[in-house]
């Protein structure tokens, strides 16, 4: 089916600063809007901001004021939900409950014609539960839409257990022609975001809590060598802490305790002390100063040690390559040996200290593994060629000199250097392979494709690389071995990898083959 034709009403229920983005949304792509609020005033209200929002456009030159005036003449405020009778979709965004939601939708249905779709915008609850009650659950489908909804690209399109094929497709390709990125998701706990989300916000709390470094520092690391745009600290203090918290909390009971999902102590603290982030004044970082001045990263002083030759021995290893390249640019004399090592296992040396990529396993395991005295772990990057930040680990026996020639080759690539506890899988690479970990699994579980997981990832919550893609540029079967390791350090079914992630790996497949 195609998307609704612009000369169909679309009627949208709460007009709270989600309903009134989804209306405005609906009106600048052509539609007649009509938009409902049991409060009294509230509409009106709603449209009247919808208006202000606008004009800051037109004062910006983003927009006209004949642009304005347009779809300002498409909105229409309704006190009654009768008003929305000969909507051809009716979009609800009001308070995530269960039972207030059904009896809207119960309304709803008594109300509209048959043909009127239904769509809940529901972050959290069952589309399936939600229509349970309805005598055609069919026409009945999540549209989620992401705050600000006239700003953020994503809509996720969710089925119910009764929603039919063609009702999702035309929500697809309607909220598309509205200028959205669209995906389908089947109605499961967090549907895509909020789902795969969960490990990028649950591993930097739980390095937080073993103390392997500081928020402000693992932000920036995140920033500066994974390519994200908001380190998960500052993240979850914008959004709240007790939004992330009770998220987090009903994904976690919704898949009956996994611990993939578990919520963490510290999150918890700050939401019983009411230090929500930049709402309340005061999370990880405190904003309660008009000009807040925010910690700075925990990076190494400067180092002056002289370095030798770098020697590349093993295998080809295409992830290193551009670290390598960067290292010849910077003026490091690199040396390569024929390889000596197992397959996919390079190691770097400088001197006699070993250089190597994190593989989930601590520096001190490995150390002991491999007979290293001299060990330094670095942390996964985006691009190694233009990151401008690092993590680093070393082993229990690595010298203060030995740690001052790794802090120096990395300054010498115009690097920061961030010195971590010895913690598997560091900063970037395990949020990473975790991230990959979780989207498998939702397509493991039919809850989306590769291609939506990661176009959902992207869109939705602006990651550099969808999960899933970053996992195959990196080679399964590394991504694989990391998890597996992260799970024997800590002993615990959290880092079990997805069966699917695990076959391909096995298998020699990709994500997106």
């Amino acid at each position: 089916m195609a998307a609704l034709p612009t000369s169909a009403v679309i009627g949208v229920i709460g007009a709270g600063a989600m309903g009134a983005g989804i209306a405005q949304v609906a009106a600048q792509a052509g539609h007649s809007v009509i938009l409902h609020d049991n409060q009294p005033g509230a509409a009106k209200a709603g449209i009247n901001n919808i208006r202000r929002q606008l004009e800051k456009r037109v004062a910006k030159g983003k927009v006209s004021q004949a642009d304005v005036d347009n779809i300002m003449a498409r909105l229409q405020p309704a006190d009654t939900i009768d008003a929305l009778a000969d909507s051809r979709l009716i979009i609800e965004a009001i308070v995530e409950n269960l039972e207030v939601k059904r009896q809207v939708f119960a309304q709803l249905e008594a109300l509209c014609s048959p043909d009127t779709l239904l769509a809940s915008n529901t972050s959290s609850l069952s589309i399936t539960s939600i229509a349970a009650d309805l005598k055609h659950p069919e026409r009945m489908a999540g549209l989620h839409f992401f705050n600000p909804a006239p700003v953020m690209k994503l809509v996720e399109v969710v089925s119910g257990l009764a929603t039919t094929t063609d009702v999702a497709n035309t929500l697809f390709d309607t909220a598309s022609a509205w200028g959205k990125v669209a995906v389908h998701a089947s109605s499961t706990p967090g549907f895509i975001v909020n789902r795969v989300a969960r490990p990028f916000y649950a591993e930097g709390l739980r390095l937080l809590q073993e103390r392997a470094s500081d928020a402000a520092t693992l932000d920036a690391l995140l920033r500066q060598a994974g390519g994200f745009r908001m380190g998960p600290f500052e993240l979850m203090d914008l959004i709240g802490h007790d939004v992330n918290y009770a998220v987090t909390r009903s994904v976690f009971d919704a898949y009956y305790g996994d611990t993939r999902f578990e919520p963490s102590l510290v999150q918890q603290a700050l939401v019983e002390a009411g230090r929500l982030g930049r709402k309340s004044g005061l999370g990880f970082f405190d904003y309660s100063a008009e000009e807040h001045a925010k910690p700075q990263p925990a990076f190494a002083a400067p180092a002056n040690a002289a370095l030798p030759p770098l020697v590349v021995q093993g295998a080809d290893n295409n992830t290193l390559a551009p670290l390598l390249e960067r290292a010849q640019n910077a003026g490091v004399e690199v040396v390569y040996r024929e390889s000596l090592q197992p397959s996919g296992t390079p190691r770097l040396y400088l001197g006699d200290l070993v250089l190597g990529l994190s593989d989930g396993r601590c520096a001190a395991e490995r150390a002991t593994n491999e007979g290293l005295d001299a060990l330094v772990l670095f942390d996964l990057c985006l691009d190694y060629r233009s990151a401008s930040a690092i993590a680093l680990a070393a082993s229990h026996k690595t010298s203060p000199e030995a740690r001052q020639l790794a802090t120096a080759f990395f300054q010498r690539l115009g690097m920061d250097v961030a010195w971590l506890t010895d913690t598997p899988g560091l900063v970037v690479l395990r949020t990473v392979t975790m991230l990959a970990n979780e989207a498998a699994d939702a397509v493991l579980q039919g809850v989306c494709s590769a291609k939506d997981g990661d176009l959902a990832m992207q869109a939705g919550v602006n990651y550099p690389q969808g999960p899933l893609a970053w996992a195959d540029s990196l080679g399964l079967h590394f991504v694989h071995r990391t998890l597996t390791h992260l799970q024997q350090s800590y002993g615990e079914e959290r880092y079990r990898s997805s069966f699917l992630l695990r076959r391909n790996a096995l298998g020699g497949g990709s994500f997106h083959e």
